[in-house]
């Protein structure tokens, strides 16, 4: 019997040599007259950057360019939408200048900075009347009711009006703004949380170009008694000087690049193989039919993915791959892939063919690349899913099934079942 081991998405050399010595281990110790072997496809048919990242905007700026910059109105609101109250917490935490002198604006005067005895602070009286506007968007007839319905805002502006309305931060900033040029920064910074937070609920949904954002906020700190018009004061300017510190352009070039150019081994191994996946579908079966004997192939993730491709495929020519007693994937998403209509060999809906063979599924719930075959081959009797727990997050818990004594147990159980030697 020989046991042969496809590795996963994103792996190379040396990441492959100390996994397979892991498993060809554990396998050794419950299998000792079994050859295990591994089948290495990670250099020669994984993703690289052809072109050294050229494709990437900033990760290698030209030579004698000069530096992006980015505007701090956009700096400003990425940390907006990352947390739409965070131009409020600046208000409740630091209030106005004391005295009535505002080191970061103009000055509110000795009037605004102190209530009169049973006065109802200006601020608490724009925060109520935040809460008294409609809970539902507006008619799509109202210009405010229209920009939320024509930018795609609409669904998330009721959440995102109470939000803002029930917020301790709104209700410590409204107890602070005790005049008038503090309650129209106030409008604006409650105008600019509620955008903001229908902005970030509706994500990629969204259809909002910046000059629609700005009509938006305008709109709402009218209906506050403010004017959006003229800039804010203290919150601007401390919230300014934050954004442009986090959301540089250089970093944003960082961002890009390590989402971009570290998730090329992993993500970029798929989408190689949703491409171009023939040439390894091809190595394997070579590698599969090179020794004669019964053999159980054990598949990480793409690699699972591929063989059952390749199995499939196979199976449904009547080319049944030589010697394959028993598949195993491992935390692999090819019951995913079948299920979007995305797996090669398989059409949505369409049944494992004739002369698949016995197909044992391990996932872990904490493993967001594994997934349930049974349920989406119904009846099925070649097919078991089997959960392990490694009691890891992700991602370290798509690695960890190798250390775990439950995988190779199961293994044994179904080798021993299928009568496989």
């Amino acid at each position: 019997m020989r046991f042969l081991f496809v590795h996963g998405t994103g792996v190379r050399r040396e990441r492959h040599d100390r996994l397979f010595a892991l498993v060809r281990e554990r396998l050794t110790a419950r299998f000792p007259e079994a050859r295990v072997d591994s089948c290495y496809w990670g250099d020669r048919f994984g993703a690289t950057l052809g072109a050294g990242g050229r494709s990437v905007p900033g990760l290698r700026p030209a030579a004698g360019s000069a530096p992006d910059a980015v505007d701090a109105e956009t700096a400003e609101w990425t940390l907006l939408l990352a947390d739409p109250l965070c131009e409020l917490r600046v208000l409740a935490e630091a209030g106005w200048a004391d005295g009535g002198q505002d080191p970061y604006g103009p000055a509110g005067g000795a009037d605004d900075a102190f209530a009169m005895p049973g006065v109802q602070p200006a601020g608490v009286r724009v925060l109520a009347l935040l809460a008294g506007l409609p809970p539902a968007p507006p008619h799509p007839g109202d210009e405010l009711g229209a920009l939320l319905h024509g930018t795609g805002l609409a669904a998330g502006f009721p959440a995102a009006l109470t939000a803002a309305a029930d917020s301790t931060e709104a209700a410590r900033a409204a107890d602070r703004a005790t005049g008038e040029p503090q309650a129209r920064e106030l409008a604006t910074a409650l105008a600019r949380a509620v955008t903001a937070g229908a902005l970030a609920s509706a994500g990629a949904d969204a259809d909002c170009t910046g000059a629609e954002r700005d009509r938006l906020v305008e709109l709402l700190t009218t209906r506050l008694g403010g004017d959006a018009r003229v800039p804010g004061a203290r919150a601007a300017a401390v919230l300014g000087r934050l954004a442009m510190r986090v959301t540089t352009q250089p970093l944003l070039n960082a961002w890009r690049g390590s989402l971009t150019v570290g998730a090329t081994p992993a993500l970029g191994d798929i989408l190689r193989y949703q491409a171009r996946g023939h040439d390894l579908r091809e190595f394997l079966h070579a590698r599969i039919a090179a020794a004669p004997g019964p053999t159980v192939l054990i598949g990480h993730s793409l690699g699972g993915i591929a063989l059952v491709d390749l199995l499939a495929l196979a199976a449904a020519r009547g080319e049944a791959v030589p010697g394959t007693e028993l598949l195993v994937t491992v935390g692999s998403q090819a019951p995913f892939l079948y299920e979007l209509g995305a797996l090669t060999a398989l059409e949505p809906g369409a049944k494992l063919p004739y002369g698949f063979p016995r197909w044992l599924n391990v996932y872990d719930r904490q493993d967001v690349l594994s997934y349930l075959a049974g349920p989406v081959f119904p009846g099925d009797p070649r097919i078991t899913d089997h959960e392990i727990g490694s009691r890891q997050p992700f991602p370290a818990c798509h690695s960890a099934y190798w250390k775990q004594d439950a995988l190779y147990e199961r293994i044994e159980q179904v080798v021993a079942e299928a009568e496989i030697g």
